[in-house]
């Protein structure tokens, strides 16, 4: 049941981040069972892809996550956004992220907030 709640709550994550940044979307017709149906798709691509891929990313990165003070993790993220979107167009989904800055960048971070915020919410079973 968690992990339905963190689908969600990363679905409403990236319907924040259509909202405000320009050059992310979803081609199909706002506010219908498609258009929420390719948000919740994606919120669980961009979770495999944060589970499998990113940890190996940033142990790769770890000296320059060190020497930026962390700030190359928003590289990181920025880049986990477009590999979503990159996925995501190998599989027929209709959604997108133009570019890396300032689409994916400023996307990410909306993301990374928004889900931080909602996980407040979400109760832990420990």
């Amino acid at each position: 049941m968690r992990f339905i709640i963190r689908t969600i709550a990363a679905a409403a994550a990236l319907w924040v981040a259509i909202q405000f940044v320009p050059g992310i979307g979803v081609n199909a017709e706002t506010n219908t069972a498609r258009y929420w149906g390719v948000l919740l798709i994606v919120a669980l691509i961009f979770g495999i892809v944060n589970a499998i891929v990113k940890p190996i990313v940033k142990a790769l990165g770890c000296a320059i996550i060190v020497l930026t003070l962390g700030l190359f993790l928003l590289v990181i993220n920025a880049a986990m956004l477009l590999l979503t979107s990159w996925i995501s167009s190998q599989l027929d989904i209709p959604f997108h992220v133009d570019n890396f800055y300032p689409a994916a960048f400023w996307g990410a971070i909306i993301v990374s907030v928004v889900s931080w915020l909602l996980g407040l919410f979400i109760p832990d079973n420990d």
